[in-house]
């Protein structure tokens, strides 16, 4: 018996439970970009790690710089509240878009993670916006 199978696999049903709810917390480079080029952006992605200097070098196109320290009540006000946020940060060694999420999650705002962030766009071969505007993904 090899290590893989030797812990058996969940039921069918666990496993819908389980990935159906990681879902509903997480989405992936591929589907934000697919989204952004079908012009289908039913979301408010928010870059939310680093100096006004590294979103200035380099992030995705159409994101917001916010900083997770800066996510309030208050600040979130300038949203309607069933707003759905997708937040990312440098990618998977980085914690910036779990403290985001739970922030936004705390605040009873509808969130998700783009998992792999900057590096997992990179590694898709996605191309980034420079300057201090969110900038556009061109189809």
């Amino acid at each position: 018996m090899s290590s893989v199978s030797a812990i058996p696999a969940a039921s069918s049903p666990e496993a819908a439970v389980h990935f159906a709810r990681r879902l509903s917390v997480e989405t992936d480079c591929a589907d934000v970009a697919a989204a952004m080029r079908a012009g289908e952006v039913d979301f408010v992605l928010l870059h939310v790690v680093g100096a006004p200097q590294a979103y200035a070098r380099r992030h995705v196109p159409g994101a917001l710089h916010l900083p997770h320290a800066e996510i309030t009540a208050e600040r979130m006000a300038a949203w309607p509240a069933d707003t759905l946020f997708v937040v990312y940060c440098a990618g998977p060694h980085c914690n910036g878009a779990d403290r985001a999420a739970l922030k936004l999650a705390m605040l009873g705002r509808p969130v998700k993670l783009m998992i792999g962030g900057i590096t997992g766009w990179r590694d898709e071969g996605l191309p980034f916006a420079t300057g201090t505007w969110p900038g556009t993904l061109a189809a």
